[in-house]
Formats: structure tokens, sequence, C-alpha cells
């Protein structure tokens, strides 16, 4: 078997797709191959004699340095991202690997490296896979954080701002769930370049994975921090285009500032991560900056969540139903009811249905809460005999998010006929907020209801902005007034002039009016002056257990 002369191995290493430099202990450059010029622009006449800092880019710290030997010294290789200078003075990354070599009995370092910054600035397009995702042609995450590592190692007697954009695109499962991967992939490429679009040449961005992106913005100050992150979100208010047809995403945003933030590569991730989270939490489509504060409200919304829903998987005894009494205010005598989930959790105690129901929501388990709110009453009635009061009305609470789903109608339908067993009216309560932005099929929904005997309510109205118009369209029966114009009659003529025009409104429409959150004696008068139809609160009953209430 013929072996390779000196010469053939010369060749091979002048050819070899990667840039190589030879250096001894002291620090002197030996060797260059025809790629070492490709990339750093040197020609070998001007580097060879000199020290490998000839490339230094100077943005790296003493301890870097002093890192990189410690490595070489311990394990004999080091590799990772660093910043090095071209000769024509452009700093760029490159991804370095060196080891020690021995030749001719003496022992040099080969330092073996390729251009990071630029996908097409390699010819080894294969190689570049360890770093770049193929899809989107950016860097991955492995390639994300050396470049975090690298800037937050820069010298730190640098003035220079740079802050840390977690990017997620909001509902992108769906697209691939509707019309496949092959689109998804496509419209994930589209994505890419609106986030491209935004920032700045020499920011970086990567796809981390999924539908997730990373950016490092480099700030002048740390007021254009906003800016930057309202153009990120308003850059998917425009529809995604794919192929001639529209796809509708949008973007929830966190943002870390180095050393605010955090001081090392991993906390800015992290929290830019946690500031997304939060922005999800918001209600999507808008971004936040880190704060303490939130992170830490945030990290107790996730905890709740956790909590509910393995109560909701395994402990279906912490749910409870109590019921608030509405009494007919021209004769005192009660009217109806409303029946109110409660939550005792072994560990959270009492959790307010003001923080469990809209983590429900927003996690997409409003569904099985429902399940647990109807399995209560129906063991209520079954537990109390019911069988007065014919004539009453039983009001749940429904979300807006529930109505078009196709399992509300099997769950209801049961149940409102159990209502009318007992001789009570069922009754269904959507805000009035929420009720504003249902679709057309949902409002039929809500007809249908309506049509077979189920008496539909607008909760909180006052809160919303519904026209004469919408409102006179609507399958509703009856208005809530919002508790904060109750609880100021009395006190503010104004308030008094707003449940005047509601009564108006509701007479106007032949609807039905439930004043909510009647806590004083004048508040009750008030409305009883104004001709109120019903009302509840704490004056006239708190939420009690079916069994304790005064149903004969």
């Amino acid at each position: 078997m013929q072996t390779l002369t000196e010469q053939d191995f010369k060749a091979l290493v002048d050819n070899h797709p990667r840039a190589i430099m030879l250096s001894t202990p002291d620090s002197v450059i030996t060797y260059v191959n025809r790629m070492f010029q490709a990339v750093t622009g040197y020609r070998p006449e001007e580097v060879l004699g000199r020290a490998p800092s000839v490339l230094s880019s100077g943005l790296h710290s003493p301890e870097f340095y002093q890192a990189m030997w410690e490595s070489l010294n311990e394990s004999g290789r080091w590799e990772g991202l660093i910043w090095n200078r071209r000769k024509s003075g452009e700093n760029y990354p490159q991804w370095l690997t060196i080891y020690p070599v021995d030749y001719q009995g003496k022992r040099l370092y080969a330092g073996v490296f390729m251009d990071v910054g630029e996908l097409a600035a390699s010819e080894e397009r294969l190689a570049t896979l360890a770093y770049y995702d193929p899809l989107t042609e950016l860097p991955n995450r492995s390639l994300f954080q050396e470049f975090l590592k690298a800037r937050v190692n820069q010298r730190k007697d640098t003035a220079d701002l740079f802050a840390v954009l977690y990017i997620d695109l909001d509902f992108f499962k769906s697209v691939n769930d509707l019309h496949g991967h092959d689109c998804g992939d496509r419209v994930l490429q589209q994505a890419a370049a609106c986030i491209q679009a935004v920032v700045r040449k020499g920011d970086v961005i990567a796809r981390l994975s999924g539908d997730e992106f990373a950016a490092i913005i480099e700030l002048d100050t740390e007021d254009q921090l906003n800016a930057v992150c309202e153009r990120m979100t308003h850059v998917f208010r425009a529809p995604v285009m794919v192929e001639h047809r529209e796809y509708f995403l949008s973007a929830s945003v966190g943002a870390a500032i180095y050393p605010n933030h955090g001081e090392t590569a991993g906390e800015l991730l992290q929290n830019a991560d946690r500031a997304m989270y939060t922005a999800k939490l918001a209600g999507r489509a808008c971004y936040r900056i880190y704060s303490a504060s939130e992170i830490q409200h945030g990290q107790q919304q996730q905890r709740l969540s956790e909590a509910l829903v393995a109560s909701l998987k395994v402990a279906p005894e912490e749910f409870s139903v109590v019921y608030q009494p509405q009494y007919d205010l021209a004769t005192g005598a009660m009217a109806g009811m409303e029946a109110l989930l409660r939550w005792q959790h072994p560990e959270l105690g009492a959790v307010s249905p003001g923080d469990f129901v809209p983590v429900a929501e927003q996690r997409g388990h409003i569904h099985e809460l429902t399940e647990q709110l109807i399995r209560c009453i129906r063991r209520d009635l079954e537990a109390c005999a019911v069988d007065h009061g014919r004539g009453r009305r039983l009001a749940i609470n429904i979300s807006a998010r529930q109505i078009a789903d196709g399992r509300l109608e099997g769950l209801l339908e049961p149940f409102f006929e159990r209502v009318r067993q007992v001789g009570w009216q069922p009754e269904i309560e959507i805000t009035e907020t929420h009720l504003m932005n249902l679709s057309r099929r949902c409002l039929d929904k809500l007809r249908e209801f309506g049509d077979k005997g189920v008496v539909v309510a607008i909760d909180d109205f006052g809160t919303g902005y519904s026209s004469l118009a919408y409102l006179h369209a609507l399958p509703v029966n009856v208005l809530k007034i919002d508790q904060q114009f109750v609880q100021r009659l009395g006190q503010d003529g104004r308030d008094s002039r707003i449940v005047s025009a509601i009564l108006a409104i509701a007479e106007a429409l032949s609807l039905e009016v439930v004043a909510e959150g009647i806590e004083t004696e004048i508040q009750k008068r008030k409305l009883q002056e104004l001709n109120c139809h019903r009302g509840q609160g704490y004056l006239m009953a708190r939420p009690s257990p079916l069994d304790e209430l005064p149903l004969d």
C-alpha cells in the first residue's frame, strides 16, 4: 500500500475546505492553507511569523482566552465560537477547533475554523448542518447559544447594549394540523423572513425549535428595545403569504437586556423566554420586557395551571358549587339563583374563580371546568330533592370559547332537561365583551338554545361597547348590570343615570334587568326607584350551598 509523501500531505491540507493555521507554543504562525486566505483575507506572507492575535477582534475578554488555554492544557482541545477580524477590518464569527500536533519532533497547535456568519459563506454545506437550521437557513439553538456566550464574554468595559428576544409564533400548530407539514414549513420560512426584516444587519437571528425563534439585538439605548419589539409583533399583523394564499399568525415576544436581566447567556435566554411566556398570558400577539415581578406572577400562574389540570383529572372532590339567590326587587321573593363554582386545593387553599377561570380559558381547560360545574349541580339537585319554587331560574356561566365547541351541546342538553324536571328554568350567562366577538355561527347556536326555552343573559353589561343595533340582533333575554355601576349608586349621579339608561334600553328591547353586587340598602332602594327588575348581592344573600338556601 502506497503511503502519502510529505508533498501529497501538504497538497491535501492546502486544499482542505476549512481554514487551517499552525502556530508554535510561543504564538508564532508557521503555516496557513488556501482557505485561510479566503476566510480572513490575509495572504500567507502577511501572517507567517506573526502572532495569531493578528486576527483578534478585540471583543473577547482576557478571561475568555485564559479559559481557552486552560481547556487546551487540561483536555488537549478547545472548540467553540469566537469573533475574529478579517484583513478588511470586518468582525465575523468563526467556529474554531484548536488541538496540539507533533510535526518533525516539534509541538505545534492547529487551528481549524470556518466562517459561520452566513450559511453561504462555507462551501461545506453538509458541515454547516450541525450549526444551522436547514429549513430557514438560520443558526440553530446550539450555534445561537455560542453566539450569545461570545457576546456576553466580550470585553466588559464596552458601553455597548444588547438584548435577547424570544419569539414564539402563536397558534402555528393549527397551520400544520389544517394544511400539512409541507405547507407549515413554507409558512415558517416566510415567518423567518418577516423576523429578519425587522432587525438590523449584524443582529443575530436563530430558529431554536419548531415555531420558536430568538435574536440578539444591538441597541444604542434601552429605549430602542420597545420600538424593536413593537415592530416584531406588528410585522405579523399582516398575513403571511405562501403560494398566493394568506395565513394569519401572531407572535408573542419576550425580551431581556444585558446585563440588567442576566449576566450569563443562560440567564438572558431563560429570562427572555419567561418574558415571552408573560406575553402569552397577557393574551398573545404582544411583547413583554423581563420584569421580576411579572415573571413571579407568571410562575404563580403556571403553578396554578398545573394544579388545576391535576385536580380536574384526578381530584374532582376538590370542586363544589355555591348558589347566589336573585330576588324580585318589587316583591322581595326569590326569583332564581346563579351557580358559582368553587375550588378548594389541599395546598393552595380556596382559589378564587377570578384566578382559576381565566387560567382554564387560556390553557384550553374551560370545558373540563364546566363539566365539574354541571356534575356538582346535578349532585346537589339529587341530594336536596328539590321540588319547590317552580318557575325559578338556575343560571350558569359559559365561556364564549365554548359556544363553538361541539362537546358543549352534549354536556348541556341533559343538564337542562334535569333542571326542567324540578320545575326550574335553565339560564346561561356570557359576558358582554365576549359576546360582542362571537361569530354568526356561535350566535345561531345561542339562538337555538333560546328556542329550546333556555334564557340567555349578558353578564357584566356596561363594560363592553354594544350598540343598540347589535343588542337588538342578539338572541338574549336578560341584561345583568355590572356591579361597578351598582356599588356607586347614591354616591355619583352619573352612575344613577347610567343604570337608568340601561333600564331604558332594556325596556325598549323587552329585556329583563338584573343588578349585580347590591351591598347596601341605599343601592337597593335606588334600584327599586328606577324599577330594576331583579337583584343579587351580599345585602340580600351570600352564595351558599344549595341545602342551606330557603327554597320553600
